[in-house]
């Protein structure tokens, strides 16, 4: 299928690895311009040879902490100046510190905070007046998690803070779609990245057994008797980033395999 997404300009956050790699491999193959954004210069360069080699894409890779709204207005201001404008925004942030209520310190929400809301607000104020102006089409498509649906205990940061995208995402959509910009967000659920490759590793030698094995018990829990793998969820930010994906808007999206338990 044809999703129209060539030479679209597609700004995708956290996006040297793991599932935002993914996503912008994905969108690299349909033909896309790409902006790629991470913390650390010598993972972007890899995630950049990685995207050309395969696709052949324009790819942009900028240096920026999602965190620190100098380093967005960087991000931006040199995804503007290099192509022009955006198209398509792609919210994707690594996790926040894992621990209790107990455990983690006004710090950690506030920093938590940054990661997974601010710097949401800060890109989006930042990319959505230019989609207006241009005549209004754009798309908004934020990377969140099952802890919306399913609180995961040791993880209240991000069963809290995540779920402030969920009323960013339905506010968007009402405020934006006259304009012919979509807003939507994805919970995705236990996906095969590095990380898990490594903790897997980690417990398959204090263990003493194999990698594989660890990892079938982990995905017991998961209907589809697997982990997602980050090309499956830039399949569908790719399908929502589409003229044919047009009437979905103000949705948040499952996509864990049948993991969480509840019905809506």
């Amino acid at each position: 299928m044809d999703l129209g997404l060539r030479n679209r300009v597609t700004l995708v956050t956290a996006s040297s690895r793991g599932i935002g790699l993914g996503i912008a491999r994905v969108f690299a193959q349909e033909g896309a311009r790409i902006i790629i954004s991470a913390r650390r210069d010598d993972e972007l360069a890899k995630a950049r040879e990685i995207i050309t080699k395969e696709s052949g894409a324009e790819v942009l890779a900028v240096k920026a902490d999602l965190t620190v709204r100098d380093d967005i207005d960087k991000l931006v201001k040199e995804a503007m100046s290099t192509f022009g404008n955006i198209d398509v925004l792609v919210f994707n942030a690594g996790p926040p510190k894992p621990g209790t209520f107990s455990q983690l310190s006004e710090d950690d929400w506030e920093y938590a905070t940054r990661l997974l809301l601010l710097s949401a607000v800060w890109l989006t104020r930042r990319v959505i007046n230019n989609m207006v102006s241009r005549g209004g089409w754009g798309r908004l498509i934020y990377v969140t998690s099952l802890t919306l649906r399913q609180p995961v205990p040791n993880l209240v940061l991000s069963n809290t803070v995540r779920l402030s995208l969920a009323g960013l995402v339905k506010s968007l959509a009402v405020e934006y779609g006259p304009h012919g910009i979509t807003a939507n967000g994805i919970m995705q659920g236990y996906i095969m990245t590095e990380r898990i490759t490594q903790l897997a590793q980690e417990e398959a030698r204090a263990r003493s057994v194999s990698v594989d094995e660890v990892i079938k018990a982990w995905s017991k829990e998961i209907p589809a008797g697997r982990y997602g793998k980050p090309e499956e969820i830039g399949y569908l930010v790719a399908f929502l980033a589409s003229d044919k994906a047009a009437y979905i808007n103000g949705s948040m999206i499952l996509i864990d395999g049948g993991y969480v338990k509840c019905v809506f």
